[in-house]
């Protein structure tokens, strides 16, 4: 008879160390909340310095999105082969560096390799990190854990944003990139001494010493040591990042990605145009900047809410209720008068709905595909989702400078969540109740 840690994790009490980690999330998600926001905040300064249309500065809002997709479709397999904990530093670094080489480029083709080298790092990050929310709580705190990872995307929008408004009043737009690069660079000790890599790929894995690790994770979660490992299944150690489109789970990534992708669209229709449409209307770079921090606000109130209802309502039918708030409340933004008080509630609304979804989806994500492939499925779907990211913001820039107007963009730019909540109709999802009898089963059965 033996314990596999990862059923005693399952369905064991969460611990000070689970909480640890699923913190130490959150703040990583952060810093992708803000150095993505960054470019945002900067765009202003930018084009005013630079002189760039607004097409151009469509492309320019884009760049750091094509390395998010190239870092998650990369390097989710790699945070499956390698490890979660590896994965995030090597990130990190990759952030710290490209988020300060900005400060130094004189052109908008430098700026642009620099923001592309600075989302390989967020991309890659967040495939690690929803599969370290996942595997770091237990089955009846799965979704909530994930929802409180993600809450750390918008947080880093509200805390960088008012940061930088400040900054933006006595400093040029290199300083939100200087205030990035710091706090980046903050976050390499504390996961370095503090985050454990995941005990569920150490199972899988089976790398040197992983006996050794495992138990001293478990030991400081309070749990008893393991004698042995436990049997390895010869099917699980064949796992690979192709596994995510053999038949059975095909269906499943295609559906799961084309959801994530088409309301990216509409997440960063208004996360990447807000600043700059605010401008427009003859307001200052640091009041577009208080108006965007308002989607964060908006976000991380949608995101508890959506982790606390989880426990009540299920995943899918909540995730779909937050499609068709984001469709609607982001149609209503484009109705919008030239009043920064209404402006800052009707995009903190759209916010709170945007962020909702993108919530439920992580949360989506990480149930519908198992340990060995997680980060792999999270990250091919994070990667080709971030098609709609790189999309949403030329599109719009496109259409602004054909001359449409506002109202009639927005509501073409909040499709993407209803076409997004008809893709999860058809999708499948197991309950926990499933997902922990087939583990049970797994266990008896080895």
């Amino acid at each position: 008879m033996y314990t596999d840690p990862r059923e005693t994790l399952n369905t064991s009490a969460m611990t000070r160390l689970q909480y640890l980690v699923v913190a130490i999330t959150v703040a990583l998600n952060a810093l992708d909340g803000f150095d993505v926001m960054a470019i945002s905040f900067a765009s202003p300064g930018i084009a005013s310095e630079w002189g760039v249309t607004q097409a151009g500065l469509g492309f320019v809002l884009s760049m750091e999105l094509w390395g998010m997709a190239l870092g998650s479709l990369c390097l989710g397999g790699v945070a499956d082969a390698l490890g979660r904990r590896p994965t995030i530093l090597g990130c990190l670094m990759l952030m710290t560096m490209g988020m300060f080489m900005v400060t130094t480029t004189n052109s908008l083709v430098e700026l642009s390799i620099w923001r592309i080298i600075t989302g390989v790092g967020i991309g890659g990050m967040l495939a690690a990190l929803n599969a370290m929310a996942a595997e770091f709580s237990n089955l009846k705190h799965r979704a909530m854990a994930i929802a409180f990872m993600a809450t750390g995307y918008p947080i880093g929008g509200v805390v960088g944003g008012l940061a930088v408004s400040q900054l933006l009043k006595i400093l040029d737009w290199r300083s939100v990139f200087y205030f990035g690069t710091g706090m980046t660079l903050l976050m390499l000790p504390v996961v370095y001494f503090c985050m454990p890599e995941s005990v569920h790929w150490l199972t899988r894995k089976r790398p040197v010493n992983a006996l050794i690790r495992i138990n001293t994770v478990m030991t400081a979660m309070g749990h008893k040591a393991l004698a042995l490992m436990p049997p390895h299944k010869e099917e699980t150690s064949q796992q690979n990042y192709m596994t995510i489109f053999r038949k059975g789970m095909l269906a499943t990534t295609l559906l799961v990605t084309s959801a994530y992708f088409l309301h990216i669209v509409t997440f960063y229709f208004i996360l990447k145009w807000v600043p700059k449409l605010v401008v427009d209307m003859g307001f200052s770079p640091s009041s577009a900047g208080g108006v965007l921090t308002w989607v964060s606000i908006g976000g991380v109130l949608g995101a508890l809410t959506f982790g606390f209802l989880t426990k009540h309502v299920d995943l899918k039918k909540l995730t779909l209720l937050m499609f068709v708030g984001s469709c609607l409340t982001t149609a209503l933004f484009g109705q919008t008068t030239e009043d920064l008080v209404v402006m800052s509630a009707l995009v903190g609304f759209a916010g709170y709905f945007i962020n909702a979804g993108i919530v439920g989806m992580y949360a989506i994500v990480a149930q519908v595909f198992p340990t060995d492939v997680r980060a792999s499925g999270t990250g091919f779907t994070v990667g080709v989702g971030r098609g709609g990211s790189v999309l949403a913001p030329i599109i719009a820039g496109v259409l602004l400078q054909g001359g449409l107007l506002l109202p009639t963009l927005a509501v073409i730019m909040a499709m993407g969540s209803i076409a997004a909540a008809a893709v999860l109709l058809i999708l499948k999802i197991k309950t926990h109740k499933e997902i922990a009898d087939e583990s049970l089963g797994a266990v008896h059965k080895g």
